[in-house]
């Protein structure tokens, strides 16, 4: 069993962040620490929100009374999302290397989140910046969207094979695994979207249908999952074809039961036996 501490936001109503991760994470096996930067009545795509923002020394708090148990040997991965000020980014990367130092076979694993087609960037100024700068080089694992691809590698990406390209630059970086979210490339069909994992060993790509809604949290629950598969096996062919699996069944069981928000507990067994299967194919 792995365990994951997990610095996120949270949310009462509806699930992102540490409320859309910790849950799946559970459910497939790994043991979750959640650690919250913000905790919000709902998230932000709603008229309105209430709730407070945690300071980086509050976070940092929370860590070092973890450590205090001696038990941060046991954490396998830090996995975090959002980041909200380059402030909090800063506290974050305390924290990995703390874990790291407790445990250096930890790995940290960070969703990028910063921009995505059709919106350009909805973070605030300089969080993009210091993730490119600071975040990407730390990192074990990245899971960025195509858009935010594009930014950290400064590239434009239009084909499957500069997507890879672009992959392998970031990893130049430092990570040694990339997994691209949201693919859309010249040609495709543009009735799906792609998902790209790229390691050393190579590129695998799976390729499914393109639900007709938008899912706030998505990436959140997307960036977990490859996280589990990728502790349990190691392998990107496996874990982007498992991701694909779970998201999508989780997705679709979302829509068809016209939902707002990710119906994780109606769709609580497609985390574990997800009712559609997507092959990942090797592009490179």
């Amino acid at each position: 069993m792995s365990t994951v501490l997990s610095i996120q936001s949270s949310v009462a109503y509806g699930h992102v962040g540490n409320s859309a991760a910790t849950f799946p994470l559970m459910r497939v096996g790994c043991e979750v620490w959640p650690v919250i930067t913000v905790h919000f009545s709902n998230n932000t795509s709603y008229p309105s929100k209430k709730g407070p923002l945690l300071r980086p020394e509050d976070v940092r708090d929370v860590v070092d009374g973890i450590d205090d148990l001696g038990v941060l040997p046991r954490v396998d991965a830090v996995l975090t999302g959002y980041q909200g000020a380059p402030a909090m980014g800063a506290e974050i990367l305390t924290v990995v290397d703390l874990v790291k130092q407790r445990n250096p076979n930890a790995i940290y694993c960070c969703d990028p989140v910063m921009g995505d087609v059709g919106r350009g960037m909805y973070v605030l100024p300089g969080i993009p910046e210091f993730i490119r700068d600071n975040v990407v080089r730390t990192a074990d694992l990245v899971t960025p969207n195509h858009y935010e691809l594009n930014f950290l590698t400064g590239r434009e990406t239009t084909t499957l094979d500069e997507v890879v390209d672009a992959s392998h630059a970031l990893r130049e970086q430092g990570p040694d695994v990339v997994l691209v979210t949201s693919v859309v490339t010249e040609g495709a069909d543009p009735g799906s979207v792609t998902m790209v994992a790229v390691n050393g060993e190579g590129a695998w790509a799976v390729t499914t249908p393109l639900l007709d809604a938008a899912f706030t949290g998505s990436g959140d629950l997307t960036a977990s999952m490859f996280l589990a598969a990728w502790l349990e096996t190691g392998s990107p062919e496996a874990s982007v074809s498992r991701t694909a699996d779970v998201v999508y069944s989780v997705l679709e069981r979302t829509t068809a039961l016209r939902q707002r928000e990710l119906a994780l507990v109606a769709a609580q067994d497609d985390l574990i036996a997800p009712r559609f299967r997507f092959e990942a194919r090797r592009v490179r």
